[in-house]
């Protein structure tokens, strides 16, 4: 791809997930090439359909998640530390557009969803943090449950639109009572 129409691609995707977010999944496709920047054209060049730029969203999507997770894996300090640090990824990144959240929070496990291939994604996510911080977690906790508390969180975030400061104290309740008591104390 040429660097021009590289850039357009990127700018499409950064509009379309803005658009998305402010005015839900069935937004105008005109609005996001003009958030973008580029005329209808360009973006339909990109994304003949709007599930072409939904697909495109979707893999962008697994791959901001995927880089959330290995980031709070790498991170150089505690669990309490790692754990927040996929939490606040995962919420960034589960409240991409507005009512996201809870749809894909209702989507986990349901393998008949028409985002079960995100669902899934965020699921497995969380279930590599899960592992990577195996004992000092609860016992018994796994991805699927990791990915709904994170989605909880992220639906009160999305419809109670929190800033940081606000967000911050209830992050910090979730991984209180997701550690294991040995390290929560430590």
């Amino acid at each position: 791809m040429r660097a021009d129409a590289k850039r357009n691609y990127d700018k499409l995707l950064q509009a379309a997930r803005e658009v998305f977010r402010e005015r839900g999944l069935e937004a105008p496709l005109d609005e996001v090439a003009r958030r973008a920047g580029v005329g209808a054209g360009t973006l339909y060049r990109h994304f003949p359909t709007r599930d072409d730029l939904l697909n495109a969203l979707m893999q962008a999507f697994i791959d901001r998640l995927d880089a959330a997770a290995e980031a709070a894996i790498a991170v150089d300090g505690s669990p309490r530390e790692r754990l927040l640090c996929w939490i606040r990824g995962g919420v960034a990144e589960v409240t991409y557009s507005k009512g996201a959240a809870a749809k894909l929070t209702a989507a986990l496990g349901d393998d008949e969803s028409r985002i079960a291939t995100k669902a899934a994604a965020f699921a497995q996510a969380s279930g590599r943090v899960v592992e990577a911080l195996g004992v000092d977690l609860r016992p018994g906790l796994d991805g699927v449950q990791l990915a709904r508390l994170v989605g909880g969180l992220a639906m009160v975030v999305d419809q109670g639109d929190l800033d940081e400061s606000s967000f911050a104290p209830l992050a910090d309740v979730l991984v209180d009572g997701l550690l294991a008591p040995t390290v929560v104390g430590s």
